[in-house]
């Protein structure tokens, strides 16, 4: 069977360098070109018309030709020998770090790395997209090395790539234009064994175990799920955000809050040691409340974090059906509002029923973003959000922006001496939170006390 593949102008080099990826040498296309958001009606037809169908029929007579995966180092392969200043040279030609300086990965290091997991060096975690490459332990401590991580770091560095090899996460999509980036969210008392951050400045580059697992994380991608900003051609992100460091949870804060860890929301017993990995969208400006009520404090975040920062995605979440917004409590804000007799579910509640928008603001920029035909109240015919978003055909009547409560996820960290909150909005289906416990070995303690 003959296919062609529709692409407009500025996916053809992605579409390419997946297929040869996957071993398919010569991808058909039929390219559309420009960009069909910003094309009139009248342009999009005539474009059809004139040139999508000549090149689809081009297409379907000319078949695609089975090709190979090209050659790769094995895990105990030396591809180099030389300084220093050399290894990052060839690295970087090689497209093997993203610019900043890199740990050369002997195999002595990574080795080291392999004595904090009982796990083989051989064992494949899962298989990553879009270049289909096996995420093995070996690889793991190996892109550990390159970031900057301690050997202790492994048992969560393994964590987190089992997060993102879970087919839900859906790390394929992390090449889209919005040019999301993960966010990793850390609890249990692995995060004063390793000493995170989870004070003021909690989201800086600055602490070793924020900064380095962070980066790991897009070093990971890079290499081993194949998503590279050009030269390379499998990340399509427009603009793009750069990595995210850890998240690690105040825990000690949230237990004088009177509530439970993330961690514990997230289906695990408190004292576990758990990491949460999801995509993150967009980050909302600084949010400083003030007050004595939960209300006081509520109705700022409110406007900041809900009508301002989440708006713009509403309507895409609403086609997909899901969409998570995480709130980044400061412990002081969160004190106020728990002395207030409220639960992190009458925070959900109240951003729920509050944080509204015009539904016509919704559809325009849904559309504008790609999905032309977009209206809420066919996606309410069709049973896919509440009622409540198909009240009227009235354009300016408010709509929820938050999908449902329990989307809304609630970590407490950053300065305890500010009243400072923010929020990071979650891409729909693409990278929904997973999360994972992290698996130490049986001598953890005797180790961490060794490398102290």
């Amino acid at each position: 069977m003959r296919s062609v593949s529709l692409v407009s102008s500025g996916f053809v080099r992605q579409a390419h360098a997946i297929a040869k990826a996957l071993g398919v040498e010569n991808l058909s296309i039929a390219e559309y070109p420009g960009v069909p958001m910003i094309d009139s009606p009248e342009q999009l037809l005539d474009k059809v018309e004139q040139v999508l169908v000549t090149r689809i029929v081009d297409g379907l007579s000319a078949p695609a030709k089975e090709g190979s995966r090209p050659c790769e180092p094995q895990p105990r392969d030396v591809v180099y020998k030389g300084t220093l200043d050399g290894v990052q040279d060839f690295f970087y030609r090689n497209m093997w770090t993203e610019g900043l300086p890199v740990i050369p990965p002997t195999i002595a290091r990574v080795e080291e790395f392999l004595t904090f997991t009982e796990r083989f060096g051989d064992e494949v975690i899962g298989v990553l997209l879009p270049e289909n490459r096996q995420a093995t332990v070996w690889n793991v401590a190996v892109n550990g090395v390159m970031a900057g991580c301690r050997p202790e770091y492994m048992p969560l560095l393994l964590a987190v790539v089992e997060a993102i090899s879970d087919p839900e996460f859906r790390i394929e999509d992390a090449g889209s234009t919005p040019g999301w980036e993960p966010l990793i969210i850390l609890n249990g008392p692995i995060i004063r064994q390793l000493d995170f951050n989870c004070g003021s400045g909690v989201m800086r580059v600055g602490r070793q175990a924020n900064t380095t697992v962070g980066r790991f994380l897009r070093l990971y991608m890079r290499n081993v799920a194949g998503l590279r900003i050009p030269p390379g051609d499998t990340d399509k992100g427009s603009i793009c955000q750069t990595f995210n460091v850890a998240l690690a949870e105040n825990e000690d804060a949230v237990e004088k809050a009177g509530w439970r860890p993330f961690s514990v929301d997230r289906g695990f017993n408190a004292g576990d040691n758990i990491v949460t990995v999801q995509s993150c969208i967009s980050i909302s400006p600084p949010c400083y409340s003030g007050g004595t009520t939960p209300q006081e404090h509520m109705e700022t975040i409110t406007e900041i974090i809900g009508r301002r920062s989440v708006v713009y995605w509403v309507g895409i979440g609403a086609k997909e059906g899901k969409m998570h917004v995480l709130l980044v409590l400061s412990p002081s804000v969160a004190e106020v509002i728990a002395q207030g007799g409220w639960t992190k579910d009458d925070v959900r509640q109240y951003l729920y029923e509050n944080a509204k928008a015009p539904a016509g603001l919704v559809e325009k920029l849904t559309r504008q973003a790609g999905p032309s035909t977009f209206t809420l109240c066919r996606f309410v015919e069709e049973g896919l959000i509440s009622k409540e978003f198909c009240r009227s055909d009235d354009p300016h009547r408010l709509v929820p922006i938050i999908l449902r409560p329990d989307f809304v996820e609630i970590v407490v960290s950053g300065d305890p001496g500010r009243n400072q909150s923010k929020g990071y909005v979650q891409n729909q289906k693409q990278g929904p939170p997973i999360s994972k416990r992290i698996v130490l070995p049986p001598n953890w303690e005797r180790m961490i006390e060794e490398v102290r």
